[in-house]
C-alpha cells in the first residue's frame, strides 16, 4: 500500500518539518495537535519552513547555497519553478486538527512526533487506536524509545514501527525504519518506500536498538558537553568552538540542542539519569560518568525562563 493521506500527530520542531515535507512531495499532510494554543505554536514553525525551502530553492539557482536533496534529487537538473510551486502548495495544503477522531478518519500513515515521554505516548495511543481504520500504519519518530515498548499501545503491534528524522530534513534527508518483532515485513518495506518517495535516504535499522543510529552516536556526544558546561569546565561558546574549529564540524553541542530544542535534551537527560539506580558503582563509574542530575538541574532553569533554543529566540544562543 502506498501511503497517501498523512496524518503528523505533533507539530514541535520535527513534527512540523515531516508534514511540510511530505507535503512538498504531494501527500495529502494533517497535523493533529492537542489545543489551540499548539495550534498558535505550530503555525509560526510552518510559517517560518515556507520561507526556508523557498530560500533554499533560490540559492540552490543561483548557486551560492547547498544542495538540499530533500528538494532536488543531485545529478537531476533543478527545475525551481516546479519546486516553488511545489512549496506554495505545501504550505496552503497542509490541515491543523484538533479532533484526533476527524484526523485519522481515512488516514494510511500516522506519524507520532511527541515528546520523548513514554506515559505521553502510551496516553496519546490509546485515544488514537479506536479512530483509526484497519488500514492505517502507525510510526514513532521517537529518537530514544524503541518501538517494542509502545507497540502494545496500538493496538496493532504488526503495523506499528519507527521512523526517525534528522533535523532539517530538507537538507539532512534521513529515515531511520526500524520495526519491532512483531512488525509485518510487508509494512517494513512500505515505510521504506515511503521515506523515497518524500526523498528521504532510507536506513534500515535491522535489529532494535536504543538510539537508532544517529543518536546512537550523537546522543554521548551532546552529553560529552554538556557535561563540559554544567561541570563548570567552560562555557558553551568555548565548547562548540573547540569542536566545531578542531574537527571543521558545522556545529558544536549546543548549537546542536538550540536547533533540536532544549526540552528534548532535557528529556533525554532524564532518562539517562534514571539507569545509575540499576547498576552497581563500578559500572556506574566506568558507564555512566556524567553528571546528569547538575545537567538537567541547569537545563530546567533554562527551560523555566522561556529559553527552549532556535524555536523560541534564545537558548544558548541568541536569534532573530
Amino acid at each position: 500500500m502506498e501511503f497517501n493521506d498523512v496524518v503528523v500527530a505533533g507539530g514541535g520542531v520535527l513534527g512540523s518539518q515531516i508534514a511540510f515535507q511530505a507535503a512538498y512531495c504531494g501527500k495529502s499532510v494533517t497535523i493533529w495537535l492537542r489545543s489551540e494554543g499548539s495550534i498558535g505554536r505550530t503555525q509560526p514553525k510552518l510559517d517560518h519552513l515556507h520561507e526556508t525551502y523557498r530560500a533554499a530553492i533560490e540559492e540552490m539557482t543561483s548557486g551560492e547555497g547547498t544542495w538540499c536533496a530533500g528538494l532536488s534529487k543531485p545529478g537531476e537538473p533543478l527545475d525551481a519553478a516546479a519546486c516553488l510551486e511545489r512549496v506554495e502548495r505545501a504550505y496552503s495544503s497542509i490541515k491543523l486538527e484538533l479532533d484526533l477522531a476527524a484526523a485519522a478518519a481515512d488516514a494510511d500513515l500516522v506519524i507520532e512526533s511527541m515528546a520523548e515521554e513514554l506515559s505521553a505516548k502510551e496516553a496519546f495511543y490509546g485515544k488514537l487506536a479506536p479512530a483509526l481504520p484497519e488500514k492505517t500504519v502507525i510510526a514513532t519518530n521517537s529518537s530514544t524509545l524503541l518501538p517494542s515498548a509502545m507497540a502494545k499501545f496500538t493496538g496493532r503491534p504488526d503495523r506499528f514501527l519507527a521512523l526517525h528524522f534528522a533535523n532539517s530534513i530538507w537538507k539532512n534527508n534521513t529515515a531511520e525504519v526500524m520495526g519491532t518483532s512483531d512488525t509485518s515485513p510487508a509494512h517494513f518495506d512500505e515505510m521504506v518506500a515511503f521515506a523515497e518517495q518524500i526523498n528521504m535516504i532510507p536506513l534500515p535499522v535491522r535489529k532494535e536498538k536504543s538510539g537508532y543510529l544517529l543518536n546512537s552516536m550523537l546522543v554521548p556526544f551532546l552529553l560529552s558537553g554538556m557535561d563540559l558546561w554544567a561541570s563548570g569546565v567552560s562555557d558553551p561558546q568555548s565548547i562548540d568552538i573547540a569542536w566545531t574549529h578542531g574537527t571543521g564540524a558545522p556545529k558544536g553541542p549546543f548549537q546542536i540542542i538550540d536547533t533540536v530544542g532544549l526540552n528534548t535534551a532535557y528529556n533525554i537527560v532524564m532518562q539517562y539519569q534514571k539507569v545509575p539506580g540499576l547498576l552497581n558503582p563500578l559500572l556506574k563509574k566506568m558507564m555512566l560518568p556524567y553528571n546528569y542530575k547538575q545537567i538537567a538541574s541547569m537545563l530546567k532553569a533554562m527551560i523555566d525562563r522561556g529559553e527552549l533554543g532556535e524555536s523560541t529566540g534564545k537558548g544558548f544562543y541568541t536569534y532573530e
